[in-house]
């Protein structure tokens, strides 16, 4: 069946150094998932957060379905993750000690559930940002010259 993505996290990668992923199933309602499968999300200002052992995203928008009756959902509503006990206790301890923040990346199909890419990532500096801006522009400018030297 493969993956269709629903969405990504671009400023992520940008505001973040990523050091490791996880993939997390969500407790979804109906109209959630049927709304996901119009690509109606955005993850730009979501985050991760460990509340009594479980792992939350809150500020994922996903847009009303406007086939839904009355039991409808809230746009912005907190959604628990669904991870491995190992998974949870490993994401526990690295938060709690390093000061690190779950952030997603991406929000996706795989065989037919609805998973979330969450990343664990620390805070980039404005020096790292404009480290990241040089190196985006010499590569482009490399490209540039390749491409017209063939």
């Amino acid at each position: 069946m493969g993956i269709k993505i629903i969405c990504e996290n671009r400023k992520a990668r940008f505001n973040y150094e990523i050091l490791e992923r996880f993939e997390a199933g969500m407790a979804l309602k109906g109209s959630e998932v049927k709304s996901l499968r119009d690509g109606k999300a955005h993850l730009s200002d979501a985050y991760g957060i460990i509340q009594n052992g479980e792992i939350f995203l809150l500020n994922a928008h996903i847009a009303p379905y406007t086939a839904a009756t009355f039991t409808g959902h809230e746009p912005l509503r907190t959604r628990k993750l669904l991870l491995h006990a190992h998974e949870i206790k490993k994401l526990i301890g690295k938060v709690s000690e390093k000061g690190l923040t779950l952030i997603p990346l991406k929000m996706y199909f795989k065989e037919g559930c609805a998973k979330v890419e969450l990343a664990l990532g620390k805070s980039k500096k404005t020096i790292d940002k404009r480290e990241t801006i040089k190196k985006r522009e010499t590569d482009r400018q490399l490209r540039r010259v390749m491409k017209q030297n063939r």
